[in-house]
Formats: C-alpha cells, structure tokens, sequence
C-alpha cells in the first residue's frame, strides 16, 4: 500500500494533483479540501494517500490532513459508498463536519452532498454512528505534533459556540486565523484571534 507521496506538485486542479517523484509524475485524486492547501506548482508536497484497487484500475486518493484520510476510509465501509462519493463528501463538509452530522443523525445535511439521496444518508447514519464514537479525529490518526493544534482548535470551537457564534461561523474564524497563524500554541490565543476575524 502506498501511504503518501511526497515530491515536486507538477500540476493542480480542485478534483486531482500530479505530483513528480524523481522523474516519475503520479495522479492524484483529492477532495476540495486537500486543493486549498497545495503550495504553488513547482513547490515541495507531501499528501497522505489511499490506494484504491480494483479489477479495472489503480487509483491513488490524496489528503492533506489524517483526519480526512480516516474520514475517507470510514465511508467507503459503508455498503453502496465508493471513492468518488467518499471525495464529494470531504468536498462538501469538513471531516468533523461529516462527523457532526452522523452522530447528530442530521440526514438533511448529508443530503446535500452530491451523490446523496435520502437512502444514502440514512445508511451513512447507521453504519458509521459506531465507527466514529470509536474514532477520535485528530488524536489516534494524527502524529503527536498535529494533536495540540487539533485539541486547540475543539476547545477554541467549542467556547466560540458558547459565546454566540454558529457552529459554521466559528470554524470559518478559526480556520482563517489558523492559515494566517499556523504556530498558535493554546486555544486562549485562538479564542482571541477569531472574535476578531
């Protein structure tokens, strides 16, 4: 199994990435998501990857965080959810967002991922309510210097919520002060930074 590539980005597009690894340029599949966090063309990347076989193809998945890759692995558990699917969702919602919506049994909102009907979302609810309970995104699949940003940002969310923000609105701060200020060490700091954003 191929567990990330790490290379030359050679070419981008929101949907895929070519990545040049000592001459050789692998294809990439990506969700939205991973595209807003490629460097420019011609810049070092390094993406978590999921490698998809079937009779007829080989496919690589790319993601730039563990949490989306651990999302991505969950849902295609699900009976009737392939990799394309899988993508729109990390293309729609945010991992944690996915997460929410599952424990909440919100099966409106899954709805609105493309590819998404009513059966589909029910489904997604029951087979994976357990997995994610089970599943902590963020400290069991990330690497220990990813765990204090994630925990900051949970406790950061959680009290922005408490203040009055929407759940959206408080993750839209955060994730705008975390890519102006991706060294902030305690969740006070980002409580702070995002009232102002």
């Amino acid at each position: 199994m191929i567990d990330y590539v790490s290379g030359k980005l050679a070419a981008k597009k929101p949907t895929e990435a070519v990545i040049d690894v000592g001459g050789i340029g692998y294809k990439v599949l990506i969700p939205t998501s991973t595209f807003e966090k490629l460097p420019a063309i011609g810049k070092e990347v390094a993406v978590l990857t999921h490698h998809y076989v079937r009779e007829d193809a080989m496919t690589l998945f790319g993601f730039a965080t563990p949490e989306e890759r651990t999302v991505f692995n969950l849902m295609l558990a699900v009976s009737g959810v392939g990799p394309k699917l899988a993508l729109a969702a990390l293309s729609a919602l945010r991992p944690s967002e996915i997460r929410d919506r599952v424990l909440e049994g919100d099966s409106a909102m899954l709805t609105r991922i493309p590819g998404v009907g009513k059966k589909t979302a029910e489904r997604l609810i029951i087979e994976l309510r357990d997995r994610f309970e089970k599943t902590a995104l963020g400290s069991s699949t990330s690497t220990s210097a990813d765990t204090p940003t994630v925990s900051y940002r949970a406790d950061a969310l959680a009290a922005l919520e408490a203040l009055g923000l929407s759940r959206s609105g408080a993750e839209k701060a955060i994730l705008t002060v975390l890519r102006t200020n991706p060294d902030i060490s305690s969740a006070e700091e980002l409580i702070r930074l995002a009232l102002r954003a």
